[in-house]
């Protein structure tokens, strides 16, 4: 019997061995990998969220000074209105004539809108310092987070 030209090629055909040791070796090395780039995951993981910390106490902190700030300074227009109108009151009192109390109340609604404007930009004033004081460490903590993050 004659052999066929593909029973030739067929048996000249060498199929590779598998190295199981080779493969061992590999995937030990894969899995190593992994184990390290996970260590370093958690390692910046951790110090992000440590820092996070820091930043979110700080900005607490200083959100308690602003409201202190904010609340006296509301508490000094709220006495500095009282007395002015007290005053006022104890003025309209003492008034002779229907003219003398137009002029007073004239006066007094004139220095009313004065302080209103002197006490409104002074709330704002301070609003906005508080809004920065505030913001200033959650800023800073993400712009360095940024940072990292185009670092890496």
């Amino acid at each position: 019997m004659s052999r066929t030209k593909t029973a030739d090629t067929i048996e000249n055909v060498e199929f590779p061995s598998f190295d199981a040791s080779k493969a061992t070796d590999q995937i030990r090395a894969f899995a190593e990998k992994g184990v390290e780039q996970s260590k370093e995951a958690y390692a910046k993981l951790k110090t992000g969220a440590e820092e996070t910390q820091k930043a979110l106490e700080s900005t607490y902190e200083t959100a308690k000074i602003v409201s202190s700030d904010l609340s006296l300074k509301t508490i000094a227009a709220l006495r500095a209105n009282a007395e002015a109108g007290f005053s006022h009151f104890e003025a309209l009192i003492g008034a002779k004539s229907l003219s003398e109390v137009v002029e007073l109340q004239t006066a007094f609604l004139r220095k009313r809108v004065e302080m209103t404007v002197e006490q409104a930009k002074d709330f704002q004033a301070v609003a906005a310092k508080a809004a920065e004081d505030v913001s200033k460490p959650i800023k800073t903590a993400f712009e360095k987070a940024m940072k990292e993050i185009k670092i890496a």
